[in-house]
């Protein structure tokens, strides 16, 4: 609680004056106008004065906030003010030296821009008890919908259109209709669904058409078959396909002797292993499937139009072939080998599919509807587009996008988990950060980045630490990009950015799993990691973690080497079993200067009283994190793990100039996979704002195993487990004491002006 206070005062006499004083709950979820206590009294003289800030949050529309200071005098003229003093310092203290868990209060949304004004869809998502389809299709013919059907296949939530509202409105619907509905006892859950700004992420998009390498009178057909290797071990000849030449990114050792400068794909197809019996598929605008150098492996399992709703993934043509980009990634998994055509996919016998979700309103359903479509024959979904990478959105998956997630890794490819590949962002050129984006962010997805083809950070790549490996891509003026299939059953030379990162990792990906279909989503992020090359990439904060791996916030762990991956894969038994252990930070509300570094240190012992939740092998780590500030891009977050392993968890964003701050957001950290969980964790938080930013909570997430994950996977307890956690006792000990320590320290000076009033 804080003091409040307005003065009603005429201007003539100065020294007489009315004054009322609140006690006013200072929370981020409770309006400032809303008062605990008010005493009124009478000031006759101006006596004794402290000077604070308050801040105060009033709504200026339907869909902001702006936050004002404002400098206030608070006069002590008698006891009943002082008392008020005491109380809301002695509240204070007590929130600062206890736990307290906002979860039940928090509705956490995808998106956390403020002042941007929503488009508001025609339709409704739905979850409704027991997921009947009967059920669904009554309460849509009683009140008048159109019933579109489930959105995640074995799921409660359906999607329901009324047809005699405008498809788009600023407005959120007020009906009585819909207040019926949702007063039904079998609707949980209801949500209007809200357009989402998607981009694709290939710069290219954005500048003019670009002209075809080859074009369809230019293809000559050869054979109709791919050449196959009926044996493992067997060296595959250099394919015929006119651009192979081009493709520089695979056959560069063949160049320069160094297989380090390429991704290694010609010894995994010496072994034998060319995507064959693994299901890929492309989330994006559009796949052209009568593509000549695709069809042969176009799978229409895999494939469905979101958009409209119908099997045809095929994309809407125009003059500008803005749909093209769907077609372009999907060349670079499957391209057919040896057929005289454009290019080879790196899994060139894998079955390749699309769906065309970009093209038309992207709403959590739609992202939901896709990455949930068809997941037990499905393996592999390759998305390269997100949230606008402009330097100030922090977005990410909603609610029903979480659920097709969480579904996925959990049923997914029959029990072992949908594998999502992720590109991580174009926003480099406006400092963006792809921890501000909830899909890269996420522990579900491989996020991929880019590098050039002399190894540089591109100027478009987002540095972050949950990125956990890099693909070659475009670069600068004069270096090359990525060969691919275009539309119009054409070829281009200029695929770009990290959309192209993508499905080269998914193509990867795909050789892999056909050396071990058994693999895990999370057994193919271990391999990602321990086959990654650093070398011949050039960024300047390549740092040593903990178990002695190389990382980079560029580069993640490094580039991907497709020999070395189904090497690993072949011998590769499932990792130790999952854990989550979620340690909360004991002190809230705590306030950072502005200029100025917060440092907050947390002991774990990684939840070593919970055999259900022990943690004693390091995967991803989240800081979850809530943060008040008057400009979001001034801050700046820091973890540095027990052994030492420091992740940037945000960089300052000059662009995001937003208010809204952090809601309950999950950074995430790959950067101390492997290390060891217990012991005292650092989270620094810089503010160079103008003003004082405020640290709300902050909760610490560890996912990983309790045996160590070896070499070839599996499972043992090693000699690191064997780390002293004898003095975890007297740590929390101390802790405990300091903290009580705190609440008397900030008792004293109330208790002492309250004192001296007497």
């Amino acid at each position: 609680m804080y003091p409040h206070e307005e003065t009603m005062c005429p201007r003539e006499p100065p020294r007489r004056c009315s004054r009322r004083v609140f006690c006013v709950f200072s929370s981020p979820f409770i309006p400032s106008s809303i008062s605990a206590l008010s005493v009124a009294c009478e000031d006759y003289a101006s006596e004794s004065f402290l000077t604070f800030m308050d801040t105060r949050r009033r709504r200026t529309n339907e869909h902001a906030r702006v936050s004002r200071c404002e400098r206030i005098r608070l006069t002590f003229p008698d006891f009943t003010s002082s008392l008020c003093i005491l109380i809301f310092a002695s509240i204070l203290a007590i929130l600062d030296a206890t736990e307290f868990n906002y979860e039940d209060q928090i509705s956490t949304t995808s998106s956390q821009a403020s002042g941007l004004r929503k488009a508001f869809t025609n339709e409704w998502a739905l979850r409704i008890a027991g997921g009947s389809d009967e059920e669904a299709a009554r309460l849509a013919a009683k009140y008048g919908y159109q019933n579109l059907g489930r959105i995640i296949p074995g799921e409660e939530y359906f999607l329901f259109r009324n047809v005699n509202q405008r498809s788009r409105s600023s407005r959120k619907t007020r009906s009585l209709q819909l207040s019926r509905i949702s007063h039904e006892p079998e609707i949980l859950w209801i949500e209007q669904q809200v357009a989402k700004k998607r981009v694709k992420r290939d710069y290219q998009q954005r500048l003019r058409r670009g002209r075809p390498v080859m074009s369809e009178n230019d293809i000559t057909f050869g054979e109709d078959e791919a050449l196959v290797s009926k044996s493992r071990n067997r060296k595959q000849p250099d394919p015929n396909d006119p651009l192979w030449t081009d493709m520089w990114y695979l056959n560069r050792a063949e160049i320069t002797g160094n297989s380090k400068m390429d991704h290694n794909v010609k010894e995994a197809w010496d072994l034998g292993y060319t995507g064959r019996g693994v299901v890929v598929t492309i989330l994006d605008d559009g796949l052209e499937r009568t593509h000549p150098d695709i069809a042969p492996n176009y799978d229409a399992r895999a494939s469905y139009d979101v958009n409209d709703r119908d099997d045809d993934p095929m994309p809407r043509y125009e003059y500008s072939d803005e749909n093209r980009h769907g077609t372009r990634c999907a060349g670079e998994v499957a391209a057919i080998f040896n057929n005289s055509l454009c290019i080879v996919g790196i899994a060139y016998n894998a079955r390749i599919g699309g769906i065309r979700m970009l093209d038309g309103d992207v709403t959590d359903a739609v992202e939901a509807a896709s990455l949930g479509h068809n997941s037990d024959y499905v393996d592999i979904y390759s998305a390269s587009w997100g949230p606008d990478d402009d330097g100030r959105t922090v977005d990410g998956p909603a609610k029903l996008t979480r659920a097709a997630f969480e579904r996925g890794i959990r049923e997914g490819r029959r029990g072992k988990g949908s594998v999502f590949v992720w590109a991580s962002g174009n926003g480099g050129k406006d400092a963006d950060s792809c921890n501000c984006d909830g899909y890269t962010n996420s522990i579900y997805t491989l996020s991929i980045s880019a590098a050039t083809e002399n190894g540089n950070i591109p100027w478009y790549s987002e540095a972050c630490s949950s990125t956990l490996a890099s693909t070659y891509s475009s670069g600068a003026t004069g270096e090359k990009m990525i060969v691919t299939t275009d539309l119009h059953h054409a070829c281009t030379n200029t695929h770009t950015g990290t959309s192209a990162s993508a499905p080269l990792a998914a193509g990867i990906v795909a050789l892999t799993l056909e050396a071990n279909p058994d693999l895990t989503w999370r057994d193919l992020q271990h391999i990602v990691i321990r086959a990654a090359k650093p070398i011949n990439l050039r960024a300047g904060d390549w740092v040593t973690n903990g178990v002695g791996r190389n990382v980079s916030h560029s580069f993640g762990y490094g580039l991907m080497d497709a020999g070395a991956m189904v090497q690993l894969a072949r011998n590769w038994t499932t990792a130790p079993e999952q854990h989550k252990c979620r340690q909360f930070y004991p002190s809230r509300f705590k306030t950072i200067p502005h200029g100025n570094r917060l440092q907050l240190q947390l002991y774990t012992d990684g939840c070593a009283g919970s055999p259900d939740e022990q943690v004693v092998y390091l995967e991803h780590v989240q800081a979850i994190i809530t943060l008040k500030a008057p400009k979001r891009g001034d801050i700046q977050i820091y973890l540095t793990s027990p052994s030492g392993t420091r992740s940037t968890l945000l960089t300052k964003r000059a662009r995001d100039t937003s208010r809204a701050g952090f809601i309950e957001w999950a950074f995430m950290t790959t950067h101390s996979w492997g290390e060891l969980a217990a012991g005292l964790w650092t989270l620094e938080v810089d503010n160079d704002g103008w003003d004082d930013a405020e640290l709300v909570k902050w909760d610490l997430v560890m996912f990983g195993t309790v045996d160590e994950t070896t070499q070839y996977g599996g499972g043992h307890n090693s000699a690191l487990t064997a780390r002293s956690l004898a003095h975890i006792e007297e740590v929390r000990k101390g802790t405990a004491t300091s903290t009580l320590w705190r609440l008397v320290a900030s008792l004293s000076l109330p208790m002492l002006v309250l004192l001296l009033r007497l």
